[in-house]
């Protein structure tokens, strides 16, 4: 079963002012030394921390946000991640018209857009909270607070955690948005507004952060679930790595090498015999999932999340009840592109390939329609056994971030890349490997003269579609604005290049606008 921390309000500690425009009001004036004089305050903090890819405020789906300026339920940091990393590429078109929701389908956003603004807030909301822990957990706070050796050892080890929270946040805000205000512990709140930093600046903090606490982690086979492990470092670094000549213009593929070996080498992590039981509602059983955020339908009701990837894939004639839900949203659906990858649209030959076509057109020719496109079930709040989560509106549904087949599809990409530490023969079986899973059989399997760059592409698409990767691997195989084209890119059908200062969002406008030391991207 899940463990879900007890999650105390931090907001009365943690006013954000580091960063220039998140309007996060303290609920009171109390201290660090009167909030933390219990040492037991640290794990409800580090819950808090954990939970900001989770939930979205201090009371549940609606009544007291965490950020300003969109509605509490669309404001969720992984509802916002995936739609950044999903609706402008080759996988997904969704079909509400909320404000500046449609500009994501066509690749045609602006510095005023509402849905990249709350992603850019919820980044820096975590960076804060988590600058915030890490300060109050120093070891002269420790010390000045009188906790015995054993507290003191255990809120150390929270602190490292709190660090891999924020270098992942800063991951994701360097992939999304490039140049970014930089501030950590050592910056007091109410200090002078951020300076910026380069791409190649934050990537060289989060490889130090990550370096620095490998070893201050649980290991993997006794890291209490939903926490980080050494093995979730090792899973951010091989992003970090794989994606280093996007960040800094050097590749590291020797260094992804490195990280993915250390994983597969733990022998904690297997390809789950099932693949659609990494998408359910028990999905906490599978030991395929590296690190996940926790979604719990009793204790994590939120409209983000899970709850949004089920129930806005659920419409026209489906029966929401066969997906374990009461209703659906119908809004996220499937383009060709996604679809053509398989071998069938049925699941039949490639498992993977999770579509539902009754009533559904193949082609897109109105977006707002959901009947246009085929829905994509893949996520669902159905149990192993069959059976329904807890919750027929909130699901039980993790969210994996890192999984075991991605590594297995990183180290085999940067093996073609040109890294050292691997070789194609060992790659070629780690592919195959997760082609076995998905045929069924060996029917699927490659030949090492077949292990191209495209065909890795392709492949990732197919294993790793709707889990919020695609924007990040197009931008890396140079296929995202300038090069590939896909139904309704550019807001038109067929679809269209776009200009290649689409690879990086926008900084928010307010943004620029409080703090003139930030510099916009180029051509916003």
């Amino acid at each position: 079963m899940k463990k879900i921390f007890n999650i105390l309000s931090v907001a009365a500690i943690v006013s954000l002012a580091a960063c220039t425009d998140l309007d996060v009001p303290p609920k009171s004036i109390a201290s660090g030394d009167v909030i933390f004089e219990d040492a037991s305050t640290y794990e409800s903090f580090l819950a808090k921390i954990y939970a900001g890819f989770a939930l979205t405020g201090q009371q549940g789906p609606a009544g007291s946000g965490d950020i300003s300026g969109i509605d509490e339920g669309a404001s969720s940091y992984i509802r916002q991640y995936w739609q950044l990393q999903e609706l402008p590429t080759d996988e997904a078109v969704i079909g509400w018209a909320d404000g500046n929701l449609p500009d994501l389908n066509t690749m045609s956003w602006n510095d005023d857009n509402e849905f990249i603004t709350a992603m850019y807030y919820r980044v820096f909301y975590n960076i804060s909270l988590t600058n915030e822990f890490i300060r109050e957990s120093s070891d002269a706070n420790l010390d000045s607070r009188g906790f015995t050796d054993a507290e003191k050892e255990i809120i150390r080890q929270y602190r490292a955690e709190a660090r891999f929270v924020r270098a992942m946040s800063y991951w994701h805000g360097l992939d999304l948005f490039g140049n970014i205000p930089f501030y950590t512990e050592e910056d007091a709140i109410g200090s002078d507004a951020p300076e910026q930093a380069t791409p190649a600046e934050v990537f060289a903090y989060i490889e130090s952060e990550l370096i620095d606490i490998e070893n201050e982690l649980f290991d993997a086979a006794t890291v209490p679930y939903g926490r980080a492990s050494k093995a979730a470092v090792w899973a951010l670094q091989a992003k970090l790595y794989l994606n280093a000549a996007v960040y800094t213009g050097s590749e590291r593929n020797s260094d992804c090498i490195a990280a993915c070996i250390k994983i597969i080498n733990d022998g904690t992590f297997s390809l789950w015999p099932t693949y659609s039981e990494n998408f359910g509602a028990d999905n906490n059983i599978s030991n395929e999932i590296i690190f996940a955020a926790l979604f719990d339908g009793q204790n994590t009701r939120t409209y983000g999340g899970t709850t949004y990837l089920v129930s806005a894939a659920v419409g026209g004639t489906m029966d929401p009840t066969a997906y374990g839900i009461a209703g659906g949203w119908g809004g996220l659906r499937a383009t060709s592109a996604l679809v053509n990858l398989f071998p069938d649209e049925t699941g039949s030959l490639d498992q993977r390939a999770i579509f539902y076509t009754s009533g559904q057109t193949k082609e897109i020719t109105d977006i707002a329609e959901f009947t246009n496109g085929y829905a994509v079930p893949k996520f669902t709040n159905v149990t192993s056994t069959g059976a329904r989560g807890s919750h027929e509106n909130f699901p039980d549904t993790d969210f994996a971030f890192f999984r075991l087949a991605d590594i297995y599809l990183m180290y085999a990409e940067a093996v073609v890349r040109g890294g050292s530490g691997g070789d194609v023969t060992t790659a070629l079986g780690y592919v195959n490997q997760i082609r076995q899973r998905a045929y069924g059989t060996n029917a699927g399997d490659i030949t090492a003269a077949q292990l191209t760059l495209d065909f890795i592409l392709d492949e990732r698409g197919r294993e790793l579609y709707w889990e919020g990767h695609r924007r990040t691997d197009l931008i890396r195989f140079g296929e995202y604005s300038a090069a590939g084209v896909w139904p309704w890119k550019g807001g038109v059908q067929s679809g269209t290049t776009t200009s290649a200062h689409y690879d990086l969002y926008p900084l928010p406008s307010s943004e620029l606008i409080a703090n003139p030391k930030l510099k916009q991207n180029d051509q916003y």
